[in-house]
């Protein structure tokens, strides 16, 4: 994969005031060098204070996204590679390398790569992340103090 790089000066690390710092995260054309064998997510955003997830998934020819509905969260999804078919309770789409898609909330949807298979962008507001807390927190409760 790609590494990160600052736009700027090639150094991925903030300025001394901890502005963020546009980078480059992602070359899409290096999808081909990971194979055919790459499936799922292939790469993910991951920077600390985002307030968007973004991911690229890869899906081998003839391999489908089963229909779904997603009651959230409004997603665009760009292919970047291959083609196949959005598949709605209205019609299938065909997509190619550069359609991009609005895919609103409560919206059902499912995706089918065709013979190159298909990868694509998904961009979404972040999902708040599951909080873990120790079994020994868990157990006191909120009217229990801590030993």
């Amino acid at each position: 994969m790609v590494a990160v790089v600052t736009l700027a000066d090639g150094d991925s690390s903030n300025p001394a005031d901890g502005a963020p710092v546009p980078r480059i995260l992602f070359d899409t054309g290096a999808l081909e060098e990971l194979g055919p064998a790459s499936t799922g997510a292939v790469w993910r955003l991951s920077e600390p204070g985002r307030q968007i997830d973004a991911n690229i998934v890869r899906i081998p020819s003839g391999q489908r996204v089963e229909t779904h509905a997603e009651p959230d969260l409004d997603v665009l999804l760009l292919v970047v590679a291959g083609d196949g078919t959005l598949v709605t309770p209205a019609e299938p789409y065909p997509l190619g390398e550069g359609s991009l898609v609005w895919l609103p909330h409560g919206s059902t949807r499912g995706l089918e790569a065709g013979k190159q298979g298909m990868s694509y962008l998904t961009v979404h507001r972040r999902r708040p992340g599951m909080r873990i807390q120790p079994a020994e927190s868990r157990d006191r409760g909120p009217d229990r103090p801590r030993p």
